[in-house]
């Protein structure tokens, strides 16, 4: 059976094979093939990214040696291209110096093999990858199918249209400003996409109301941290936006909800998602009160610093969106 064979493909998958010596490629083709594997194949460089961006291969075979645009800078551009960057790349090393598979490391690169071929130690490799690729493809299904059931939800309000994407990317700047890694980046991206999944189970009546809620609707409403945390916690891939999802409403000085944390008890990612979806909120017409003006909500943020929100994610936000200089550098300027 093939899928007993360490050789053979787990399941179909296009691989994308670049070179421009034609003897290579037909040699990988020969090696491939008979693994259960559809082949393509790219002369150079720029054949190679064309094929990428119309054929979206499983994964790619490529030389780093090429004339026209080498192999480390291909792997760079599919890397960095969000449609293509989970797209395995295993670099074919012959003559090349160790500058050059450092580049290619650093350039994404997920394996290398040497000329001449080891068949068995490439297939070995190629399914490897393969395996991890679909779990990686299956896990991002699974947001997608976490992020449209949270659009769902703001679609229920059409006040809040688009609120989701405006406070997940305004989160995301803020983060890359405040030099968190790309693993508590995308924890924030995800937590400011998902902030309010909890809502799902917030009747319309009391989401919608057009007055003030008394208590009972305003005890509804406050747990909604925790339902979106309890939604996503049995997904271990979403354990990055949890901390958003579940303290965004807690208060710097230890009055929000749910568990009133202070400070920096409160989660980094928290604090920031805090700031940008206070701002939305302030600046879209909502059931109870017109929207306000962007000076006004600036004011209002700073007015809040060290009470509702944290001083230096409010600090790098004002810094980001009004222009202003963060409140140390002003009087470290004085």
């Amino acid at each position: 059976m093939p899928g007993n064979d360490p050789l053979h493909a787990l399941r179909p998958a296009t691989v994308l094979v670049a070179d421009d010596e034609e003897a290579a490629r037909r040699l990988l083709r020969r090696i491939l093939e008979p693994a259960g594997y559809a082949v393509v194949e790219a002369a150079s460089g720029t054949e190679a990214l064309d094929q990428v961006a119309s054929l979206r291969p499983d994964l790619i075979i490529l030389d780093i040696t090429m004339p026209d645009i080498d192999g480390v800078t291909v792997c760079a551009r599919i890397k960095s291209d969000p449609a293509t960057h989970l797209i395995p790349v295993v670099h074919i090393t012959g003559m090349t110096t160790r500058n050059q598979r450092l580049a290619a490391l650093a350039a994404g690169s997920d394996e290398f093999v040497a000329k001449p071929f080891d068949i068995e130690e490439l297939l070995t490799r190629v399914r490897s990858l393969l395996r991890t690729k679909n779990l990686t493809d299956h896990l991002v299904s699974v947001e997608a199918v976490v992020v449209a059931l949270a659009r769902t939800v703001e679609a229920r309000d059409n006040y809040t249209e688009k609120h989701l994407r405006r406070v997940a990317d305004r989160s995301v700047e803020v983060a890359r400003r405040m030099g968190m890694t790309e693993r508590e980046i995308e924890g924030v991206r995800l937590g400011g996409l998902l902030h309010d999944l909890g809502k799902i189970a917030v009747p319309d009546g009391v989401l919608l109301k057009p007055g003030p809620l008394d208590r009972a609707e305003f005890a509804l409403v406050r747990r909604h941290p925790e339902a979106g945390a309890e939604i996503v916690r049995p997904l271990r891939a979403f354990d990055g936006p949890e901390p958003a999802i579940l303290h965004h409403h807690e208060r710097f000085d230890g009055t929000g909800y749910p568990y009133g944390l202070r400070g920096e008890q409160i989660p980094l990612a928290a604090r920031v998602v805090a700031v940008a979806d206070s701002f939305d909120a302030m600046t879209t017409d909502r059931p109870y009160r017109a929207a306000l003006s962007q000076a006004v909500a600036f004011q209002r943020l700073e007015d809040g610093r060290g009470e509702q929100w944290d001083p230096s994610t409010v600090d790098v936000f004002l810094a980001a969106y009004a222009g202003r200089v963060p409140a140390q550098e002003a009087s470290e300027g004085l």
